[in-house]
């Protein structure tokens, strides 16, 4: 399905501000976690554990997208909790219809949603005991 940009878009969107937006999401890893963060706001170990992947490579992700404006953070205590922007810009809402009728259907994205069922199931704590071998985060 081809993304219709907004008109105002084009005419009011700095060539700076849409290179940070296609850069954040033009990328699986990014774009799947997008899709987790629609429905939960997510700690970053919470996003490690679906990903499987390095801590220093989930938060290289995870500034990517905040960078462009379609994520925010807050800190609670030892943990960083990740959510979609609450008002974002008129591109980035028109770039989440977009993305939302892209996918609707995926496979990957809902193993995705199985497995962060899973990981809310355990306490943050012992979540980081597991992926560090002691409390962090």
């Amino acid at each position: 399905m081809p993304f219709v940009a907004p008109s105002k878009w084009v005419q009011t969107t700095s060539l700076q501000d849409l290179v940070l937006l296609t850069k954040a999401l033009g990328d699986e890893t990014r774009l799947r976690i997008l899709a987790l963060l629609q429905d939960h706001e997510l700690c970053a170990c919470q996003i490690v554990a679906v990903f499987e992947l390095a801590n220093s490579t989930i938060s290289k992700h995870l500034a990517i997208l905040k960078q462009a404006g379609l994520i925010q953070s807050r800190k609670q205590s030892r943990w960083i909790y990740f959510f979609l922007t609450p008002q974002p810009q008129p591109e980035i809402d028109a770039a989440f219809v977009w993305l939302n009728q892209c996918w609707q259907a995926d496979p990957r994205l809902e193993a995705d949603r199985r497995k962060i069922k899973d990981i809310l199931q355990i306490d943050p704590v012992e979540l980081c005991r597991r992926q560090n071998g002691k409390d962090c985060c």
